[in-house]
């Protein structure tokens, strides 16, 4: 049996059900990214990027490297807008550059404005063809409530997961189960 509801549209209805956003939330949202931002970003080595292509449809993909990997591709082409929420491993805290425009930018114009791609741990599958330019819109930092509840860096839950994982270990057969029906 399938519930359906109607969806909560546009802001005037959230606010109207849930009322309108703190004023800490309000004032914590920047248009640029402040210094500490900067640092947490230097520092944080992965990274989740959203995007959405023309008819909507969101991706996030996970992206990682050595902390400060960041100076993903195909929905850009079509809808430039995209969402980044860094983290550092054993840090509470979140940081999102949040609704900005990114676009793909060759080596060459990356090599001309002395951008670095040497942070990259790189294996011999990866080479560096081109990279995204973000132009941040609104930055914020996340409550990290998420990470304190999910556990996400508890020591005990990550030696207990490797101990017992909580999944069945990935192999190709049930990973690629999908693709033949199942």
């Amino acid at each position: 049996m399938t519930a359906t509801r109607e969806p909560v549209v546009g802001d005037s209805q959230f606010n109207g059900q849930f009322g309108p956003p703190s004023e800490r939330a309000v004032k914590k949202l920047k248009g640029h990214l402040t210094p500490w931002v900067q640092e947490f970003v230097s520092n944080a080595p992965f990274v989740v990027m959203a995007s959405a292509d023309a008819d909507g449809r969101c991706d996030a993909s996970p992206k990682g490297g050595k902390p400060g990997f960041v100076k993903s591709y195909q929905n850009i082409e079509t809808s430039p807008y995209v969402g980044l929420i860094f983290f550092i491993p054993g840090k509470s805290t979140t940081q999102s550059a949040s609704n900005g425009r990114a676009s793909v930018v060759s080596k060459a114009e990356l090599d001309q404005q002395n951008i670095e791609l040497a942070l990259y741990e790189t294996d011999d599958n990866s080479r560096h063809l081109q990279g995204l330019l973000i132009e941040v819109e609104e930055s914020y930092s996340h409550c990290p409530r998420a990470l304190k509840f999910s556990k996400l860096w508890d020591a005990e839950e990550v030696a207990s997961n490797r101990a017992n994982p909580p999944i069945s270990e990935r192999t190709d057969e049930n990973y690629w189960a999908h693709e033949a029906g199942a």
